[in-house]
């Protein structure tokens, strides 16, 4: 629900700002809004930002100018200070060539640097990704971009050591290294943890299993793999079963006094071992 409503303020954002273009070329932009992470995976949760990619499909010589400035006014417009708080922060680093790139990019770049520049965590974080608002038309190009990204074929082994790596760096950065407490997104046996295991599982399995290109959330996509026979069902269940409280509990921190307080790790210990289980069996076995 906190996902729809972001979606239906964009949707409805995105004309308005549209209309104060003053040069404006066209009546109704042939532009994308694309959502990414929790935007992305519709598991926006209180407090979270936006993570937005904007695309265009349009051969005008202002369009791509427009387009930009298009951007750059919705993002303001999202961002907007109101007397209850900032509406949403938005955050769009994960664009092509991340802060150095502009800010819209049409469809065929996209393309291109997603086939021949992106990093392979740039391909984990499009394994979430959706058109969240915009012309359908550059929603349905994007659509099949992502599915033909998506469903290449892997070295499992190659994709195996970048998954673990990028999951390191975040670990060395972000893990809470307590015996006692537990950080629910980026300790191991975390949030993160389920997120990387269902992004290699897609990355590396799509070319032979296109369902997994669905949208479906990590939860449905770890019982999917199961069904399919690339782990363990009992482990995807049980392993689902840790993703979904840990959502449950990151929802109620952040409505609470304290969310940033961290979690007794006893609470949580089955939980961990489940994820932990499963990690182990996709990448060490």
């Amino acid at each position: 629900h906190l996902t729809e409503l972001a979606d239906t303020i964009v949707q409805e954002t995105l004309p308005l700002c549209w209309s104060k273009i003053k040069n404006r070329h066209c009546d109704v932009p042939k532009f994308a809004v694309i959502g990414y992470g929790k935007m992305g995976g519709k598991e926006l949760g209180y407090s979270s930002d936006l993570d937005l990619v904007y695309l265009y499909d349009d051969a005008d010589p202002d369009a791509g100018e427009n387009y930009n400035r298009l951007g750059q006014r919705l993002n303001t417009w999202l961002s907007s200070q109101t007397s209850a708080g900032i509406i949403f922060e938005t955050d769009l680093r994960l664009r092509p060539n991340g802060d150095a790139g502009l800010l819209a990019v049409s469809v065929d770049s996209f393309r291109e640097y997603q086939l021949n520049k992106a990093w392979t965590w740039e391909h984990q974080a499009l394994t979430r990704a959706r058109f969240c608002a915009g012309d359908p038309a550059v929603g349905e190009r994007f659509e099949a971009i992502r599915c033909e990204i998506l469903c290449q074929p892997r070295d499992l082994a190659k994709l195996k050591e970048e998954v673990i790596a990028m999951r390191k760096k975040m670990l060395d950065a972000h893990a809470s290294n307590s015996d006692t407490e537990f950080g629910l997104k980026h300790d191991a046996g975390g949030i993160v943890d389920v997120e990387f295991i269902v992004q290699y599982l897609v990355l590396g399995f799509a070319s032979q299993h296109k369902i997994l290109t669905g949208n479906l959330g990590n939860i449905a996509l770890l019982r999917i793999a199961g069904e399919l026979g690339l782990i363990d069902p009992q482990q995807a269940q049980t392993a689902g079963n840790a993703y979904r409280e840990y959502r449950r509990l990151q929802h109620a921190k952040r409505l609470s006094s304290t969310p940033k307080a961290r979690t007794p790790r006893e609470m949580l210990e089955k939980h961990i071992v489940a994820v932990n289980t499963l990690w182990a069996a996709v990448f060490t076995e």
